[in-house]
């Protein structure tokens, strides 16, 4: 199978959609009891499985490309979706992977772009 079409969408989802941060680095989670080590946020003018925009961890490389994607299953929300990752540096990808798997309701995949 040829995934580099697949990237290529995400590519132009990605380059045609703002990128909004509405949880910086730092901040705490407004429901549960933890903080984001990364700025989290979602592209505007898109959809996910929960109604929001897709969701996007925004890590510290200049080159805002998304070169990663964590798939999530949620059993307390009862749905999965995906969330991007771009701009982020190995350490920075460890660290939002960490995040989805630290609650025994959550758990996450990691596909890396080649």
């Amino acid at each position: 199978m040829d995934n580099a079409a697949f990237w290529q969408i995400i590519d132009a989802l990605v380059g045609s959609s703002p990128i909004v941060i509405d949880r910086p680095k730092g901040s705490k989670h407004p429901k549960w009891d933890f903080m984001y080590s990364l700025d989290y946020g979602y592209l505007e003018h898109t959809c996910s499985m929960d109604g929001g925009g897709i969701d996007v961890w925004l890590g510290s490389n200049d080159e805002k490309i998304c070169d990663a994607i964590i798939c999530t299953v949620d059993l307390l929300k009862k749905d999965s979706e995906i969330k991007l990752l771009i701009g982020c540096n190995d350490a920075e990808k460890e660290l939002a992977l960490s995040f989805h798997n630290d609650s025994s309701c959550m758990k996450g995949i990691m596909i890396v772009r080649n």
